[in-house]
């Protein structure tokens, strides 16, 4: 995923020092790590904090519902209306108030609480997110730029696969609270990381409103993109949202989930390195064998009466196929759109957040009036649907997408 802020280009002999710069990136990183591991939480809790707060499982995936979706309208929203404010001051307060959030819900009394806190963090991911990616420029010198938006948006990923498992044992360990607890003081931490670590980053430009639908209107691989990471993402939490309940039903001890939850994040990582090494060349292939795998994992838990191991094995696959995703999406966007990267970018983050909470949302509706189960039948159809979307064309994505608009950001095509 990359920036929806941009950045003009460096004056000359004004290069950073590459040390601070790189100090810099990784309190970045601290930061988008803690930011998407605070939205993504909820997922493994969703059992105890039901039970807490006397809500039924359906109910309490609004914890996942409510910050996606404000995330999807704060992305372009907090850029743009932001976008004559220095960004680490910007980011300093957005990850301010993630960690704030996350303490007021490891003490919230009633549900009503967590959903407040649950909406702050919402605009927090989506205006965090959106202006990460275009620090990279800023930071460091040319050279790195390439590896250090890589090393910040590896925080998404690995906040993604590994955040929600390490929550999980956490809460399972010692309480949930304890693991909202955890997550807000860890945004405290980023918080004064990004104070020390990072300089002054004056805003420069930003993207307007009129550049969304433009990319939209005249770009057919960005629709595609769009199609398919709306499908693919909505599935995928539509079924993985109530994951915990899922395993309960099958028999698998409490005491087990987070283990399970893990191997997932770490079959995850795997998967991201090996749709890394595939899409330079092969990556329409990719999505193709993103959604095949994903509909296949789903319908095995779903189908296959399963034992603990046999769990394991399942969500290894599943695992793999969604650690790939981030990477192999975010480079499809880029691919149909290298000439209008913020816009399209723009409305990759939109949709995705869009996505998380459309899939908790509609999985608590089917888990509250079908059956647990029900959400991997539907998860699994809508993979399968991604299928019908990328495999009309053969090709990159370019070959179906003319560029929408002139380059305004050289700090994309420095970060890629």
């Amino acid at each position: 995923m990359t920036t929806l802020d941009s950045s003009a280009p460096r004056t000359a002999g004004k290069e950073p020092s590459a040390v601070k710069g790189w100090l810099a990136v990784l309190a970045v990183t601290l930061g988008i790590f803690s930011l998407m591991t605070s939205e993504l939480l909820p997922v493994g809790l969703l059992t105890p904090v039901g039970d807490a707060l006397k809500v039924s499982e359906g109910t309490a995936a609004l914890m996942v519902t409510i910050p996606g979706l404000v995330a999807a309208i704060s992305a372009p929203l907090v850029t743009v209306a932001t976008g004559k404010f220095d960004r680490r001051l910007v980011l300093v307060i957005l990850i301010a108030i993630v960690g704030l959030a996350n303490l007021a819900s490891a003490f919230a009394t009633s549900f009503a609480v967590v959903l407040v806190a649950r909406f702050l963090i919402g605009i927090s991911v989506g205006g965090f997110w959106s202006i990460a990616g275009g620090i990279a420029l800023r930071l460091v010198p040319e050279r790195h730029v390439a590896r250090a938006t890589a090393v910040i948006f590896g925080g998404v990923e690995t906040a993604s696969v590994l955040g929600v498992p390490t929550g999980t044992f956490l809460g399972d360990l010692s309480g949930w609270r304890t693991a909202f607890a955890a997550v807000g003081i860890l945004g405290l931490v980023a918080l004064a990381a990004m104070l020390f670590l990072m300089p002054k980053v004056p805003a420069e430009r930003t993207i307007a409103f009129g550049d969304l639908p433009r990319v939209w209107k005249s770009n057919a691989g960005v629709r595609i993109g769009i199609a398919m990471t709306f499908l693919v993402i909505t599935g995928h939490f539509l079924a993985y949202t109530f994951v915990r309940p899922l395993l309960q039903d099958d028999g698998v001890g409490d005491s087990m989930i987070g283990v399970l939850l893990l191997t997932f994040g770490i079959a995850g990582i795997t998967g991201n390195f090996i749709a890394g090494a595939l899409i330079a060349k092969r990556l329409r292939q990719v999505v193709i064998g993103i959604a095949i795998v994903l509909a296949i994992a789903m319908l095995l838990l779903a189908t296959v009466g399963n034992t603990t191991l046999t769990a394991a094995v399942i969500l290894v696959l599943w695992g793999l196929g969604y650690g790939a995703v981030p990477v192999t999406f975010q480079t499809w966007i880029l691919d149909a759109a290298p000439d209008a990267t913020e816009a399209a970018s723009s409305l990759y983050v939109s949709t995705f957040n869009l996505s998380i909470a459309l899939g908790a949302l509609f999985g608590g509706i089917a888990v509250d009036n079908l059956a647990t189960a029900s959400v991997l039948y539907i998860g699994a159809g809508l993979a399968i649907l991604t299928l019908l979307v990328v495999g009309r064309r053969s090709g990159r994505p370019t070959d179906s997408a003319p560029a929408a608009e002139p380059a305004t950001d050289p700090a994309t095509a420095a970060a890629h």
